[in-house]
C-alpha cells in the first residue's frame, strides 16, 4: 500500500460506539435497563426461578419501554448475557416551539438542537406549552438510548 492512496470515510459522529453492552442476566436488577424485542426498557420487576433437574435458573423480567411506556416481558437463563442499552440524560434550555411540533433547544456549547419533537405524554406536553406561553425559562431533560431521543422531564428555572 502506497502513501499516495487516500481513504475517504463517511463520518457518523459516534465513533462506532455500540448502542448496547452485554451484561449477565442474573446481575440485572430492578430499576436497571435491559433490551427486550430491540427496545430499551427500564426493569420494574425481576423474579428468579430455581433450576430444574438439569436446567438453568431463569430470570423473568418485566420492563417498561423508556420511550413509549409499553410493558414488555422476557425470560432469560440467569447465566446468559442480555443486552443493556447505554441510556444518557442531557439537559437543554428550551428556546422555541414551532407550529409543526418540533422544539428548538440550546446545548451546552451554545449551538441549537432542532431535531426533537414535543413529547407525546399529555401532562408533560401541557406543562411545556403552558410554561413556554408564560415566558418562563424552561430546562428540558432529554433521554437518549439506542439512537432514539425524547423529552422526558421539565424544570422551571424561573422567569426570563
Amino acid at each position: 500500500m502506497s502513501d499516495s492512496e487516500e481513504h475517504h470515510f463517511e463520518s457518523k459522529a459516534d465513533a462506532g460506539a455500540s448502542k448496547t453492552y452485554p451484561q449477565q442476566a442474573g446481575t440485572i436488577r430492578k430499576n436497571g435497563y435491559i433490551v427486550i424485542k430491540n427496545r430499551p426498557c427500564k426493569v420494574v420487576e425481576v423474579s428468579t426461578s430455581k433450576t430444574g433437574k438439569h436446567g438453568h435458573a431463569k430470570c423473568h423480567f418485566v420492563a417498561i419501554d423508556v420511550f413509549n411506556g409499553k410493558k414488555l416481558e422476557d425470560i432469560v437463563p440467569s447465566s446468559h448475557n442480555c443486552d443493556v442499552p447505554h441510556v444518557n440524560r442531557t439537559e437543554y434550555q428550551l428556546i422555541d416551539i414551532s407550529e409543526d411540533g418540533f422544539v428548538s433547544l440550546l446545548t451546552e456549547s451554545g449551538s441549537t438542537k432542532d431535531d426533537l419533537k414535543l413529547p407525546t405524554d399529555d401532562s408533560l406536553l401541557g406543562q411545556i406549552k403552558a410554561g413556554f406561553a408564560e415566558g418562563k425559562d424552561l430546562v428540558v431533560t432529554v433521554m437518549s438510548a439506542m439512537g432514539e431521543e425524547q423529552i422526558c422531564a421539565l424544570k422551571d428555572v424561573g422567569p426570563k
